[in-house]
């Protein structure tokens, strides 16, 4: 829903204080579906880095939402997206580490060549 068109006297401010991280930010919490700024403001990017991965394919999941055609992302989906690079990442997930893997050896080379 736009923020517009939330009637006034139901917006609630952001409390005053330290700043608060994406996954406990309260606008962001109200809603499953998120609008190009929040989705970055949730994983730490900018928006244009959310608009250019999105016209190369990349990234998190999103489609258009409603008359106006916003780009717009689920926060599930930000979430798998989320864990999917955290397993990807070979600092992450130790399974994936060169440095965990049994050395390979070339066949027809001896191991001190």
């Amino acid at each position: 829903m736009c923020r517009s068109a939330i009637p006034h006297a139901l917006i609630q401010p952001d409390p005053p204080g330290p700043p608060v991280s994406p996954s406990e930010h309260p606008r962001a919490a109200r809603t499953a579906f998120l609008a190009v700024k929040d989705a970055a403001e949730y994983l730490g990017l900018s928006p244009h880095t959310l608009y250019v991965w999105r016209h190369r394919r990349q990234g998190p999941p999103s489609f258009r939402m409603g008359p106006r055609g916003r780009v717009m992302y689920r926060r599930t989906a930000l979430d798998a997206w989320i864990r999917e690079q955290e397993q990807a990442d070979s600092r992450s997930n130790t399974t994936l580490s060169p440095l965990s893997a049994a050395p390979q050896y070339r066949p027809g080379r001896t191991a001190g060549i």
